[in-house]
């Protein structure tokens, strides 16, 4: 009886244990969201998720001022919503600015129809400010980029303030987990991944 006890209890412990893993964090209370459109949402999830400081990523649509959004909509090009990452940070570990940088790696700041293949507003990149400090900070950041010699042409991302952002399908979240074949086939089929090698180097990919 003491066995079968003993054996409940670790079952339990187990279960709940596995529960907690499985649960998004609860992120503290001191956290703060930064918003950032750049072309396919999908691949704007994992620098965010591997960065030190980020406690959550949702992809969604922001940009437009309709009551709504859906992937069906916003990549029919029948709204102005554009596809965009919500960042939720702990700027104790991570500051506005160096979420900027890792927005910089991923996109190419100079092409204004969209991002590598996808064309269209909904692929359209974009910084979303929530506050005239992120704006500040956010115009420093692209002014420096265009300095840095790093491209030819103009830098041409846009600083917009935030509207509203709404959360993708449940299948679009951390799509690169879900279906990690299909993830990278398309990563490296719109032109990404070898526009930023060739930009950043290996370091965009990390």
């Amino acid at each position: 009886m003491k066995q079968f006890a003993t054996l409940i209890v670790a079952l339990a412990t187990f279960t709940g244990a596995n529960i907690c893993e499985a649960a998004d964090p609860t992120p503290p209370a001191s956290t703060k969201t930064a918003i950032f459109a750049g072309g396919c949402f999908w691949c704007m999830q994992p620098p965010y998720d591997q960065a030190k400081g980020v406690v959550k990523t949702v992809v969604g649509y922001t940009g437009g001022s309709e009551a709504d959004a859906n992937y069906e909509k916003v990549s029919g090009h029948r709204t102005k919503h554009r596809e965009a990452i919500q960042v939720t940070y702990d700027p104790a570990q991570i500051s506005y600015g160096q979420l900027l940088e890792i927005f910089w790696r991923q996109i190419n700041p100079t092409q204004a129809d969209g991002q590598f293949h996808d064309i269209g507003l909904s692929y359209q990149a974009a910084i979303f400010y929530s506050n005239e400090e992120e704006k500040k900070t956010a115009e420093a950041s692209r002014e420096k980029l265009g300095e840095s010699g790093k491209f030819q042409q103009p830098i041409v991302t846009e600083i917009l303030p935030v509207i509203n952002f709404y959360p993708a399908e449940e299948y679009h979240q951390k799509y690169y987990l879900k279906n990690p074949g299909d993830f990278e086939a398309y990563h490296v089929g719109s032109g990404r991944v070898s526009f930023l090698e060739k930009i950043w180097g290996g370091s965009s990919r990390k």
